[in-house]
């Protein structure tokens, strides 16, 4: 028997209120941060200009959820078309509508709204395209062989080289590993065959492996010829695995990222009793400026939120019962899985640091809106799958 009910009441009221509790922590730890940005930086009210751009999430998601999301499904290569467009356009537009911004040309200058990263729509448009190659795959090919499985992955790679060879020109190396992350996630639940999926991984450690070696056994043929010496990701590099050796450069950001974590300890110093300066403290690091108001507990409760949100999307992709639906859910999850991982994991020195920001904590708009249109994405696969009462 269908137990079906109307979008209104599908509507899930949990992951809504978890997007509560983002935004609320949002907003507290963007406005705590607020005494150590620099002085020209002051007037500006951060905390107020993210819950503005909450709202335009809002209104965002109000429209991702008017929309079925099958519809998606026949407007993908249009978005896709579209987004490679904008990142064309960094290519080929002069200042000031393009200008690089930290040695990186991944932003559109735009009056009266400030900075604008395409690649951050393009990860949605990305998620999209690939949920449908692959859910028209299987449907077409239900045996699901290795020729099939090949097919499957030449088309998903074909379909991601362009945005991605895009990216690396930019260069956006957090962009890129996130979209290599999106990759990843909706291949494991493709279908593929382990043995093939595991081929690739071992021949890509074997790749990395090999880079490892000619790096220690030949570093001036690797430097010259694969890196260049003056690339700024070799000095991101040399500042995470040796951070104390380039304390007044590359390394700076890392050490007062620890200082801070580590002086908050268990229950941390207290709403906005910061001693430690933190370059970027609203943006990429607001972690390590929550850790350390708020100590171990506070960064806990943080991480928490996320498991939370994590764990509410994996049952939404579980109970969708159109593929499709299921392949944007984890699209969606593993894009944000992969950055919280990235982002927290870069604060306490486990990875380099890439400069992504932390998904609906950090301040930024164009990733917030994006993050608050992927929300959107999955509430609309929730409120749209239909139950059966004796499924």
């Amino acid at each position: 028997m269908n137990t079906d009910k109307s979008p209104q009441q599908q509507l899930d009221y949990t992951l809504i209120f978890i997007m509560f509790l983002m935004a609320l922590t949002s907003a507290v730890a963007i406005s705590s941060a607020q005494p150590t940005l620099p002085e020209k930086l002051q007037n500006i009210n951060f905390a107020f200009l993210q819950l503005r751009w909450y709202i335009i999430g809002i209104i965002a998601v109000i429209g991702t959820m008017i929309i079925d999301f099958d519809r998606f499904k026949q407007l993908s290569w249009y978005l896709y078309g579209f987004g490679m467009l904008l990142l064309i356009g960094l290519e080929i537009l002069p200042p000031p509508i393009v200008e690089p911004i930290k040695g990186a040309t991944s932003w559109y200058t735009l009056p009266g709204i400030g900075n604008f990263q395409p690649s951050e729509l393009m990860k949605i448009f990305m998620i999209i395209v690939l949920s449908r190659i692959i859910a028209d795959h299987r449907e077409k090919y239900a045996t699901n062989t290795v020729r099939d499985d090949l097919l499957l992955l030449g088309k998903v790679f074909a379909a991601a080289a362009p945005p991605i060879l895009l990216l690396m020109r930019q260069p956006d190396t957090g962009m890129t590993m996130v979209f290599c992350a999106i990759i990843g996630s909706l291949i494991l639940v493709s279908g593929v065959k382990w043995k093939i999926i595991l081929g690739f991984v071992f021949s890509g450690a074997a790749v990395f492996a090999m880079g490892v070696g000619i790096y220690f056994a030949f570093p001036s043929f690797f430097n010259t010829y694969i890196l260049d010496t003056n690339s700024y990701k070799l000095d991101r590099i040399y500042g995470w695995l040796n951070p104390y050796e380039y304390s007044n450069d590359i390394g700076f950001q890392l050490i007062k990222s620890l200082l801070a974590i580590g002086s908050g300890e268990l229950y941390g110093k207290g709403y906005q009793q910061l001693e430690v300066y933190l370059p970027e403290g609203h943006t990429d690091f607001i972690f390590a400026i929550i850790s350390e108001q708020f100590g171990f507990i506070g960064g806990s409760v943080v991480i928490s939120l996320f498991f939370l949100l994590i764990y509410r999307m994996v049952h939404i992709a579980l109970e969708s019962n159109d593929p499709f639906g299921s392949f944007l859910c984890t699209g969606v999850i593993g894009m944000i899985t992969f950055q919280v991982f990235q982002n927290v994991g870069m604060t306490v020195g486990l990875l380099p640091i890439t400069g992504l920001p932390l998904p609906f904590i950090s301040y930024g708009g164009s990733s917030l809106a994006t993050y608050m249109i992927a929300i959107g994405i999955v509430l609309n696969v929730r409120s749209r799958t239909r139950k059966y009462m004796f499924d």
